[in-house]
């Protein structure tokens, strides 16, 4: 895979050479048109299977762009639409031109037509509704057509605000009720009262609206009409913008450098909303949640930075800053709000929930081992700094220390990630073999092994899938299943992601640079396959097991989505089935057997049909009466299944010993290894994995081939 891309590259920069991507020599110096002729060039050399520009895919942009702009249908008029429709046509054009013309009139009728709205929703929560009229709202706003007046808009905007002061008002007098039911003496306030405060809230959420609205720029909008051209490449290609790319650099890796807090911009105060376990903002015991910072001042500078009304990247930006220097907080402390300066040497940061996390399950006397894993992880700098198979490699050492019988990796909602970390850790299960085939457009297939024939586990192993494990999660499911080395449970397919995207720096094709960072493309370059041939694409895996969940029904998967690519197959590789096993198949019929007859799992797929078919009705009376019959309904009904909820196994969830020791310094970490286990005793999908494990016979002779290996 590398040397393809390694050969992609070539091709690219001597193409970008000979076509002289160099600011000089555009007639239009504009940053904008220089990111749309450079992207698309960047999307026609280098992507999988290119799209042709014409006049469909430019129809495609216009409606995708539209609806990105204005979902609710609440800003732009029909007249303000015909307008646009002139383009829809034409904006294959225009990328062929480097013209913005659409781009130019869609965002500067967007800013007026939301600055109108602003007096409108004022005007609208100025008054109160009358919840005793008769009247309904449609919230399928895709149905919906384009107002032709400021009568109807003011209409649209009406049924909307009152909707969502109805929702408010109806949960505040249930309050109301609760607080006198426990409290007889309590004067429960008037509807008037009620319906003026649930105003207020709707109010104040247009208003913060509005707030996060006000600090977005040009460049930002722009952002969205680009991702509307590259998207109709396929789902999964996508542009960041500066700050994007480093937002995905840290969900890569789990790793920023700054302070250890995550921030939130209400009205114009940035406020902290938490403080990062172990990080420098934590050990440092000054800062709390709910602080406003007011001030930042760099330890290299005389004056500090107001960020009052700044925008929450721009302040970001400020506090966040290379490992080992100093940045100092001027903060409004939330209890006492008196204002102190803090000083914080700022450091590496890990974000914990990025990583794989591991538990000791007891059942019977027996012990097995459960590493859940969120992504597939690693350092975009530093491969060998951390990554998601280091981490499992050592917590498979920890859990055999502790006498394991049985492993569950648990891929459920895990996205996907480094396909080189998919390589390694289905090396910890497998003697050398492939893991994965490769393909790019007009190539021979690539195909990627462990070449290390070492086991580090040999036992029985269990792969926990859903609907949202996708990509190199489909890869490690795939590969475990072909070779027959793990028994996969699961939703009947998985994502079907099968394709790989490499992010590209859009800096390097530039010579001359006067616009700053110009941020990155993801750009969809490889196929990926089985080691049986088959992809991954748009089928998924297919579960060994199956079994219902509260996805079940919900469109999700990559067949879902919009331009996605087709599924095919290519020549098998040459890999041999793992033997460790006895009567594997009979063991995957048991479980299918247990699954069919249990009550929590057909309980289940109830609830997700139940589920779907409410999602399903749009329509909801503004009428207070009628409104809160149909909740009160809904809510009976849900009671039914409020048994899933309720659901508990037999089984005991221990940490690790070398977490019992951090604990005692990180009680935050405790609260979420206990939240986790928590969750983990009502899980009946492990409770499965495990059963599956007690079950499983192992080859005494294939056993005892490893029995001596060191870890």
């Amino acid at each position: 895979m590398k040397r393809n891309f390694k050969v992609l590259i070539m091709l690219m920069v001597m193409a970008a050479s000979a076509c002289s991507f160099t600011t000089k020599k555009f007639d239009d110096p504009s940053k904008d048109k220089l990111l749309i002729d450079l992207i698309t060039y960047v999307l026609n050399q280098g992507h999988y299977d290119a799209r042709e520009i014409n006049d469909e895919f430019s129809r495609e942009v216009y409606l995708d762009f539209l609806e990105a702009m204005d979902p609710s249908k609440r800003f732009f008029y029909a007249k303000d639409v015909e307008k646009f429709s002139e383009y829809q046509d034409l904006i294959d054009d225009e990328i062929k031109n480097k013209e913005i013309e659409f781009f130019n009139l869609s965002y500067s009728s967007l800013n007026e037509r939301m600055e109108e709205a602003r007096g409108l929703y004022k005007d609208i929560l100025s008054q109160p509704f009358d919840f005793t009229e008769k009247e309904n709202i449609n919230t399928d706003y895709d149905k919906l057509d384009y107002v032709s007046s400021k009568e109807e808009m003011k209409e649209r905007w009406r049924k909307q605000l009152k909707f969502s002061t109805l929702i408010t008002f109806r949960d505040k007098k249930e309050q109301e009720e609760q607080k006198k039911e426990n409290d007889p003496d309590y004067e429960v306030k008037s509807d008037t009262e009620l319906e003026k405060e649930a105003r207020e809230v709707t109010l104040e959420t247009l208003d913060e609206y509005y707030d996060f609205t006000d600090d977005l720029e040009r460049e930002d909008y722009f952002s969205v009409y680009i991702n509307a051209i590259v998207e109709e490449f396929d789902p999964h290609t996508f542009y960041f913008a500066p700050q994007d790319k480093d937002r995905f650099d840290i969900a890569m890796s789990g790793k920023l450098e700054g302070i250890g807090a995550r921030l939130q911009k209400k009205s114009d105060n940035i406020t902290i909303t938490e403080v990062i376990s172990g990080g420098p903002a934590w050990r440092s015991e000054e800062l709390d949640e709910g602080d406003v910072i007011l001030k930042v001042k760099q330890e290299d500078e005389d004056a500090a930075v107001s960020i009052v009304g700044m925008r929450l990247n721009d302040a970001v930006d400020l506090i966040k800053g290379p490992k080992g220097t100093e940045v100092t907080l001027t903060v409004r402390k939330k209890l006492m709000g008196n204002i102190e300066d803090i000083t914080i040497t700022r450091d590496v940061v890990e974000i914990e929930e990025t990583y794989a996390k591991t538990s000791m399950v007891e059942k019977d006397g027996k012990k097995f081992g459960l590493i859940n894993l969120p992504k597939f992880y690693f350092n975009m700098e530093d491969y060998e700094e951390r990554n998601a198979a280091s981490d499992i490699k050592k917590d498979i050492i920890r859990l055999k220390e502790q006498n394991m019988e049985g492993l569950v990796l648990d891929l459920r909602n895990n996205g996907g990630g480094s396909l080189k970390t998919v390589v390694d850790i289905a090396g910890l299960f497998i003697e050398e073999g492939p893991i994965v085939q490769v393909k790019s457009s007009g190539e021979r297939k690539e195909v990627l092994e462990d070449e290390d024939p070492e086991v580090l586990w040999d036992g029985p192993l269990v792969i926990l899938v859903n609907e949202l494990s996708a990509s190199a999660s489909e890869i490690l499911a795939a590969a475990m299943q072909d070779y027959k080395r793990a028994i996969i449970i699961g939703s009947k397919q998985t994502y079907g992601k099968g394709t790989v995207q490499n992010v590209i720096d859009l800096n390097r094709w530039l010579r001359n640079n006067d616009y700053g960072d110009l941020g990155a493309l993801k750009l969809t370059t490889q196929k990926f396959y089985r080691v049986n041939g088959g992809s991954t694409q748009l089928e998924g895996v297919k579960s060994d097991v199956v079994v219902p969940d509260r996805y079940s029904f919900v469109d999700i998967g990559e067949k879902d989505q919009e331009n996605p690519l087709p599924w095919d197959k290519i020549d098998p590789a040459d890999y041999e089935e793992w033997s460790g096993y006895v009567d594997l198949d009979a063991t995957i019929e048991q479980s299918k057997q247990r699954m069919s007859e249990n009550a929590q799992l057909k309980l289940i797929e109830e609830n997700a049909r139940w589920i779907k078919n409410q999602s399903e009705d749009n329509n909801y009376s503004l009428n207070f009466e009628e409104y809160s019959a149909s909740i009160e309904q809904r809510t009976e009904q849900a009671k039914k299944y409020d048994s899933v909820r309720e659901y508990e196994t037999d089984l005991t969830y221990v940490s690790l010993p070398y977490e019992e020791d951090a604990f005692a310094n990180d009680t935050i970490l405790k609260e979420k290894r206990d939240r986790w286990h928590r969750s983990l005793s009502g899980d009946v999908y492990v409770e499965e994995a495990i059963n599956v494990l007690y079950n499983m016979r192992m080859d005494s002779f294939k056993s005892s081939k490893y029995a001596n290996i060191k870890d």
